[in-house]
């Protein structure tokens, strides 16, 4: 039913919700009172683009530390290192302890009282400068120890399963090696940094695919990068060097030490990534960046204060807010939909996008598989190498969260890679637009394990030789959906992303025809509609014709684009895209028991993967849905394709709590996303995984934002429909984003809105509320 008049007035109104938020958001601060036996024990902090890993053990502080953007000459994303500190005496020794983080100031903050003497340590990062801050209040004059450690002290030589973390992967034959740092004092610092040798896999990559003629004109991310920092503290000074293990790995620590007992220290570590053509252009660029950074400081806590604040107040979701219990499933589901949004929040002014397998918080690994005895730079599925199956998940919920500026870094990722993309589809089959394969680089190239070291001499130079990737092409639609978006959420100008839209379509409309004419004399069929073979229904179907997740992407994309302003397209744009949308085939359908599904394509010759690509016409595509025609096909897509119901599953990347909310099968989306958003089982309640990937696995925190968004508010168009799948004794305080520059925030208690205020208040007008009877 459309939105009744009382409701109508509170949107006009603007009367807020009962519960303070920030009080709301204090209620899901993460406690410990005991301190950790390991690194897999630790909490996350951040900001900007730095992730780090907190936490205490037999009276030390430890930190590891991780910066967006830093890939090595493998392509692995390394750690910054990881940083000791310890008190003498020491406040962390003795029975009472407490370490928190504190989502509304993102920090994490550390109480120790060791009889008469009590300290408070706070760990935060600067959210505007890549800057880690250590400050240290005692209620007594203590000395302070501050070790940067590192384990890329030496050459080492990677083989095997190691190989996962980086571009080669395990399949590779030769030898590959992680080159050491460079760590040493300087005057009363420690500075340590590592520089990309000048051949890296991109060249490789580059030979490997057939493209050195084309090689000056391709992007090479890691070309003269050199990435690191350096570590200060207040009244210290070097104090020697150390050596040790942990956990599987040996390192070495260069130490910094008080100068004398204080009450009151502070510790500083400057992290500076930057392409120059030599270390001491990068050493310049650090000591600049410190004298900015110290002429700033000041202000860097309260700005960073501030910015935080911002970010909570934009969004919420609140389940139980007046009954919190730590114990009860349902209010986990709050508590941990805002631990995972305050971890993608870590990397919001990043170059590069949150990476799906661990994004900045990874640790050891051993904790996640026990077979990987690795360094703490090990993570599953590469450190450049981008999912895009996986990366959609992190992003498509900052839609409703209002996470706009989050997504900037994943969207440039696209830009920057548009030229290359457009050049080896012009290069392998002499026609425009941009192949984005599955399993990409962050330099624009297939992985050169999934694109195959051992292929075919006549197999086709541009695809990969991978029998779950291959004709895998519209996963970039996902993206171009993401930014079709934001135009419709905000009204920004999104004129710098229409040339990569346009070239994703230009792709499939010509590549398409292209492959027809090999075939036979026709590019269209008798339809005069594009015959989409070989094609994949995501890594599932293969050698799919007129798969229905690819044809509902091209439909949903087309019809978008041709939504937008004048401003965006001329009149023979507009002629070019309408055409082309005629031109799309439709999706085809299939019966079990008498009940019509949407199949996973007309035709296909195997199956490979466990996804439910049939289901993408619900999400991401919006085909079918609440209010729309076919929505019981779509259901029975759910319930009676033998295919979809052994996959249903709350585990990784599995999307069918999102399906499930989408299809108004309320019970169903309530049941996946309490196991989706509940405890991980680990010491920090959000760390899920590894699932199919990683831990922490940041796909599954994704996925399960978007199905516990999509119970709470869908939006088509202008219409807004709230509660559409929402049980009715779950009570929630929310705020979230709906197209056209609205907010709706509202408050639903035992099974009534009590509260609902939309912004701007015409939009009250296109809310539809369930009729709960």
């Amino acid at each position: 039913m459309k939105i009744t008049l009382l409701v109508l007035i509170l949107a006009i109104s603007g009367i807020p919700c009962s519960v303070s938020q920030a009080q709301t958001l204090s209620s899901y601060n993460v406690i410990w009172t005991s301190q950790c036996r390991n690194s897999s024990e630790s909490m996350p902090c951040g900001g900007g683009d730095i992730g780090l890993n907190v936490w205490v053990e037999n009276g030390e502080l430890l930190f590891y530390m991780a910066q967006s953007g830093v890939f090595d000459e493998n392509n692995a994303s390394l750690k910054a290192g990881r940083v000791r500190v310890r008190l003498s005496p020491n406040p962390l020794d003795g029975k009472s302890f407490r370490q928190e983080l504190s989502l509304q100031d993102g920090h994490v903050k550390i109480h120790g009282t060791n009889g008469a003497l009590s300290a408070d340590l706070r760990v935060w990062v600067d959210v505007f400068r890549p800057v880690i801050h250590v400050d240290i209040q005692s209620s007594k004059a203590t000395k302070v120890e501050a070790t940067y450690e590192t384990w890329r002290t030496k050459d080492r030589v990677s083989k095997g399963e190691a190989n996962k973390a980086n571009t080669w992967k395990h399949m590779f034959s030769g030898e590959v090696t992680t080159f050491r740092d460079t760590i040493n004092f300087q005057s009363d610092a420690v500075q340590f940094y590592h520089q990309n040798r000048a051949t890296t896999v991109f060249d490789m990559t580059v030979k490997q695919q057939g493209l050195e003629g084309l090689k000056e004109q391709l992007y090479n991310p890691m070309k003269d990068l050199i990435f690191g920092g350096t570590m200060l503290g207040q009244n210290m000074h070097p104090a020697g060097k150390t050596a040790g293990k942990y956990i599987d790995t040996d390192f070495e620590g260069w130490k910094l030490a008080s100068v004398s007992p204080e009450r009151s220290h502070t510790i500083t570590v400057y992290l500076h990534t930057d392409t120059v053509k030599s270390v001491a252009e990068w050493q310049r660029g650090v000591r600049q960046f410190i004298v900015d950074a110290t002429k700033t400081e000041k202000t860097a806590l309260p700005k960073t204060l501030d910015w935080w604040k911002q970010f909570w107040n934009r969004s919420a979701i609140f389940i139980q807010p007046d009954r919190p219990d730590t114990a009860s499933a349902t209010w986990q589901i709050g508590r941990n939909y805002q631990l995972f949004r305050y971890m993608l929040g870590c990397n919001a002014l990043g170059k590069w996008p949150t990476k799906f397998n661990g994004g900045l918080f990874t640790y050891d690994p051993v904790f996640t598989n026990k077979n990987d005895t690795l360094s703490p730079d090990f993570r599953n599925w590469g450190g450049g190498t981008h999912t895009a199956q996986n990366q959609r998940l992190v992003y498509f919920p900052m839609l409703k969260s209002g996470d706009f500026d989050l997504m900037k870094p994943q969207f440039d990722f696209y830009l920057r890679l548009l030229k290359t993309a457009e050049l080896r589809t012009k290069h392998y089959w002499g026609h425009e637009g941009a192949s984005f394969t599955e399993q990409i680089e962050n330099f624009g190239l297939p992985n050169p394990a999934e694109y195959g070291y051992k292929r075919p001499a006549e197999y086709d130079q541009g695809m990969e030789y991978n029998r779950w990737l291959e004709y895998l092409w519209d996963t970039s639609l996902e993206f171009c959906l993401m930014m079709l978006d934001e135009e419709r959420y905000t009204g920004n100008d999104i004129s710098s992303y229409i040339p990569f839209i346009e070239s994703c379509l230009t792709f499939f409309d010509q590549h398409y025809q292209y492959l027809a004419r090999k075939r036979g004399a026709s590019a269209l069929d008798e339809k005069k509609q594009l015959v989409i073979y070989p094609g994949s229904a995501a890594e599932t179907y293969k050698m799919a014709y007129n798969p229905s997740s690819t044809v509902a992407g091209l439909t949903t994309v087309l019809t978008r684009l041709l939504d937008l302003p004048d401003t965006y397209l001329n009149d023979q744009k507009r002629k070019t895209w309408t055409e082309m949308l005629r031109r799309i085939p439709p999706i085809s359908f299939r019966e079990f028991d008498g009940h019509v599904t949407i199949s996973p394509a007309k035709l296909w010759e195997r199956i490979n993967n466990t996804e439910s690509p049939q289901l993408y016409p619900v999400f991401p595509w919006g085909t079918y849905g609440l209010g729309k025609p076919g929505l019981d096909t779509a259901i029975n897509t759910y319930k009676y394709d033998p295919d979809v119901v052994k996959q249903i599953s709350h585990v990784g990347w599995r999307q069918h709590s999102i399906f499930a909310a989408r299809l108004g099968l309320t019970d169903e989306a309530a049941r996946l996303t309490t196991l989706k958003l509940g405890n991980s089982g680990r010491r920090f309640p959000a760390f899920w995984g590894p699932g199919f990937d990683w831990t922490p696995d940041h796909n599954w925190g994704g996925a399960g934002m978007i199905g516990l968004q999509e119970m709470l508010m869908q939006t088509d168009g202008k219409v807004i429909r709230l509660l559409p799948a929402w049980p009715r004794n779950w009570d929630v305080t929310f705020k979230l984003h709906a197209p056209y520059k609205t907010t709706v925030e509202g408050r639903f208690v035992n099974g009534k809105v009590e509260k609902l205020t939309v912004t701007p208040a015409k939009r009250a007008k296109d809310v539809i509320l369930p009729d709960f009877k």
